[in-house]
């Protein structure tokens, strides 16, 4: 039954500010007014998790990994994995962290969109640039998020399906 609790509740902002929740709940909604839809907390091959996962009109896979301190992205060396995943990646912040941070070409600017968001609403400060995924590689993310998220809509109807297909 764990499976029904998946939104970000890992990374929690100080007292007053964004947590990761709320940054994606102001993201989804950014991505809904664009008929762009997502699915939170999204199992990736090789054991990887991205914050946000979705598909926007045009079928172009989508992710975003959410950062809510500074800590918390200037210590993650691994969110490169992600690119393997997705036509187009944008870092999420909260709206209390200074964006300027994600000009660093660490960060890799003219690869990565920025999207400034807090519990209500975002905003795309720096559009993602996409970078076609292979055509069988798109195939395999879209049906890979189509099942997840269709899994996570019956466990919502019935928890008692929970064990079921939760090898994914």
């Amino acid at each position: 039954m764990a499976e029904t609790h998946f939104m970000m509740d890992r990374a929690k902002a100080p007292e007053g500010l964004c947590d990761a929740s709320q940054a994606a709940r102001g993201i989804m909604r950014l991505f809904a007014r664009n008929d762009i839809w997502c699915c939170p907390e999204m199992p990736l091959r090789g054991g990887r998790r991205a914050d946000l996962m979705g598909v926007d009109a045009k079928g172009h896979v989508i992710i975003v990994e959410i950062k809510v301190s500074r800590a918390d992205l200037t210590g993650d060396s691994k969110w490169t994995d992600y690119l393997d995943h997705c036509d187009k990646f944008f870092w999420g912040i909260g709206s209390h962290l200074d964006a300027a941070i994600l000009d660093g070409e660490a960060f890799l600017p003219d690869r990565c969109g920025l999207i400034v968001a807090d519990g209500y609403d975002a905003e795309i400060l720096r559009p993602a640039p996409r970078h076609p995924l292979a055509p069988a590689r798109r195939k395999v993310e879209v049906e890979r998020l189509a099942r997840t998220t269709m899994r996570r809509a019956t466990i919502a109807c019935d928890p008692d399906c929970a064990p079921w297909g939760a090898e994914q």
